[in-house]
């Protein structure tokens, strides 16, 4: 087999870098300490950052910096100030979720290459080719997918020059990356900045079926699922894990490159994954993968899995027995870590320390050699330090005035020092005195020693972002407008002006033209697409916009506004595409035609304020709605009420209906939800409810929405509908009095605005 199979490792800090390096790691990914998903993570200093470049490139390994948040708008300048250090870093790759970022780096750093983040939600062909619009070079799958729609997507990145990536071992999110939201709202730590708590690993009250963890997955590994990922032609096989130890990555990380060299060189696949249960572990699942979702992917518990496993392994049952296996276990880690820190211990990232010595004659040119390194043997034994010459083109002459001499010089080169390196000293002992040179040439040769530093890569010069200016709304009153989701509720249009939605579905029959013909029968409906349309369900999605060809659509998933940009239907990008700044606008206006927005529900009033909108392009927000923690394509009902299907079939998706609730230790209670034809979904017990920012900002806004769908209620009762849209009204429509709100809060009694006032 000849294809090259990238093994891209996790590096939470230097260390962790240094052990996936050594264990043959092809790329390694990693943070600084800000704009990355990992804020637990130890992260970089940047210093720290160009040392493991060095360091990286040194081992022919490649590394990727994640900056795989969305990005607030005050934080715009930071972000770019980064930017322009990072073109001249050397760095291999940027891992990226804010569409701004997108925008940014094809405008003014396209020497940068952009992979996309998990975060995406990646997991249909529109997507792919989004992605390629806006600048792409690979992209980080799903993790939900199977192997058959990883194999398609993966043909359809690679007929648009894109790569993709698979995570074949590490933790396993319950949700939809990008799409989960509960950390956010239960304790106002979003996952879209890297704070997630975890709240899927969280204990919760002993449901019926008897587990006191029913979010709980085991964690994934593809490691016997090798030749299907290479028949998939997938390219990068991805290990999780950046908040991992060292020892954690090197175990794993060598596992996995003897696996891969083994099936490259022989076609075979090795049978001992006895050291991955060595190390942490909540047990292995390759579920997803396989498409086989079952209760087996679920443990109940969130802790390490290691000693259970070896007790296991070694049928222990007295307390003599279990106590040998766990001696057995600790040698056998306490070994790999030995054989760890031998390999590392002569590998360094510090600067490189430099010294300038100049010398020259009259009549000769003057010369600069740079020393660079020490004297200490590396784990070879050879010497750490090299030398470069480098001459002017001019000769010295005898001075008349200005003589080159340290001083001089000094000053000449002071703010010479490349990144990476560290000026220890300049020696002119051999430079006869009383000489001179044109100054120009000391530039000249100060700028070529900075280029021979720099692997000889011009250095790109800083660039100025210019600041978007605020434009002013289309109209000085925000409208209304209304989602629905039951032919029931379309009667609704009868009490109102404002725009209705229709939801529509995240599962399909195939063939059906149920949907089909409510728009074909209601033109006032407007199409609303879910952020997560897999395989056949965005197929029909599809089918639906060729069928109808609305005049216009609000959708969550970036595949189907693709789609209608190609068709140019008019859309308008919905709330759970995370928008959070006005670069993220630029993107969906400029590559897609983008009609308008909705801001995230996440973000605060100080964070929204200075957002700047693109011409001829409106604002909207969500004042009312059900608060979505996660959504999943697993089932929670496996764990919680219990379920007959010992699996998810295809006709779970369009016939359960399902609802329950899960109550932490802390006493709080969220709802679990699954409509017809929608994905099992988390629910916060209390709705969205946001009267502040109508206050705030109806000068941003083009447009305030309610959610009048039942999916969220759970078992709590339906309010009434058309009171609801009486009193929204008058709110956005002026009465912005105590009392108008007063009669909204008792139509809806629990609710908060919690995200609204925290941000992020």
């Amino acid at each position: 087999m000849s294809r090259n199979i990238e093994l891209l490792a996790p590096g939470g800090d230097v260390e962790a870098i240094k052990a996936a390096v050594i264990a043959g790691a092809n790329a390694v990914y990693c943070g600084l300490v800000t704009f990355n998903a990992r804020n637990r993570a130890e992260n970089l200093s940047f210093d720290e950052l160009i040392g493991v470049l060095r360091l990286a490139h040194k081992y022919d390994c490649e590394v990727f910096l994640t900056l795989n948040v969305v990005i607030l708008e005050q934080e715009l300048p930071i972000l770019i100030k980064l930017l322009n250090k990072l073109v001249n870093a050397g760095i291999d790759g940027i891992i990226v979720q804010d569409l701004g970022v997108f925008n940014l780096v094809k405008k003014f750093f396209p020497t940068l290459d952009i992979h996309a983040s998990t975060q995406m939600t990646t997991h249909n062909e529109g997507q792919i080719l989004f992605l390629s619009k806006i600048g792409a070079s690979r992209v980080n799958l799903s993790c939900e997918l199977n192997l058959p729609e990883i194999k398609s997507l993966t043909a359809v990145a690679h007929n648009h020059n894109m790569l993709t990536e698979v995570f074949v071992h590490g933790a396993l999110c319950i949700a939809f990356s990008g799409q989960c939201y509960s950390s956010s709202v239960s304790v106002g730590n979003s996952g879209n900045r890297g704070r997630c708590s975890q709240a899927c690993r969280d204990e919760y009250e002993t449901t019926a079926e008897g587990h006191r963890f029913p979010l709980n997955l085991k964690d994934n590994s593809a490691y016997f699922d090798l030749p299907e990922l290479v028949d998939a032609q997938v390219d990068s096989l991805k290990i999780e894990g950046r908040i991992k130890d060292a020892h954690y990555v090197y175990t794993v990380t060598d596992t996995w490159r003897k696996q891969v060299d083994q099936f490259v060189e022989t076609g075979k696949l090795l049978s001992d994954d006895s050291n991955l249960h060595r190390v942490f572990n909540r047990d292995f699942t390759n579920s997803f993968l396989k498409g086989n979702l079952t209760k087996n992917m679920f443990i109940d518990s969130p802790r390490d899995f290691s000693i259970r496993h070896t007790v296991q392994q070694h049928s222990a049952v007295s307390v003599d027995e279990i106590a040998v296996a766990k001696s057995d276990l600790y040698s056998k880690k306490n070994a790999l870590g030995d054989e760890l820190n031998e390999k590392i211990k002569y590998l360094s990232i510090a600067k490189q320390p430099l010294v300038l010595h100049f010398s020259g004659n009259v009549n000769e040119p003057l010369c600069l050699t740079m020393s660079i390194g020490d004297s200490r043997a590396d784990e070879d034994g050879h010497s750490n330090n090299k030398t470069h010459t480098l001459h002017t083109e001019s000769k010295l002459s005898v001075a008349n005035d200005i003589s080159i001499e340290q001083t001089l010089l000094e000053k000449r080169f002071k703010n010479f020092t490349p990144t990476g390196y560290t000026l220890e000293g300049f020696d002119c002992a051999n430079l006869t005195k009383n000489l001179s040179l044109p100054l120009k040439q000391l530039t000249t040769l100060k700028n070529s020693a900075a280029l021979l530093l720099n692997n000889f890569v011009e250095l790109i010069p800083p660039v100025e972002v210019p600041t978007l200016e605020k434009k002013i709304k289309s109209s000085n009153q925000p409208s209304m407008s209304i989602l629905i989701a039951d032919k029931k509720d379309i009667s609704l249009c009868n009490l109102t002006k404002a725009d209705v939605y229709f939801k529509l579905p995240e599962s399909w029959k195939k063939g059906c033209d149920k949907h089909i013909n409510i728009f074909l029968e209601n033109s006032r409906l407007i199409p609303w697409f879910p952020a997560v349309l897999i395989g056949k369900d965005y197929d029909e999605s599809v089918r639906l916009l060729e069928q109808v060809r609305p005049e216009r659509i609000v959708s969550n998933n970036t595949g189907v506004a693709y789609k209608a940009f190609e068709m140019g239907i008019e859309w308008t990008a919905g709330p759970f595409l995370n928008t959070t700044n006005s670069y993220a606008l630029l993107t969906l206006k400029e590559e897609l035609n983008c009609a308008g927005a909705f801001i995230s529900n996440e973000i605060n009033r100080l964070q929204i304020r200075n957002i700047a909108r693109p011409d001829n392009f409106k604002l909207l927000y969500s004042i009312y709605h059900p608060i979505l923690m996660m959504t999943s394509r697993q089932c929670f009902f496996q764990q919680t009420v219990g379920c007959k299907k010992p699996r998810i079939e295809d006709g779970c998706m369009l016939k359960c209906k399902k609802a329950t609730t899960i109550t932490n230790v802390k006493g709080v209670s969220f709802s679990v939800d699954k409509q017809r034809g929608g994905y099992p979904s988390i629910y916060n017990d209390e709705q969205f409810l946001n009267f502040d920012i109508v206050n705030d900002l109806s000068g941003l806004f083009d447009e305030f929405f309610i959610d009048l769908t039942n999916i969220g209620a759970g078992s709590k009762a339906e309010p009434d509908k058309a009171q609801l849209i009486e009193h929204f009204e008058n709110f956005i429509h002026g009465d912005h009095s105590i009392q108008a709100q007063q009669q909204l809060s008792q139509l809806i009694s629990v609710s908060t605005n919690a995200q609204y006032s925290q941000g992020l």
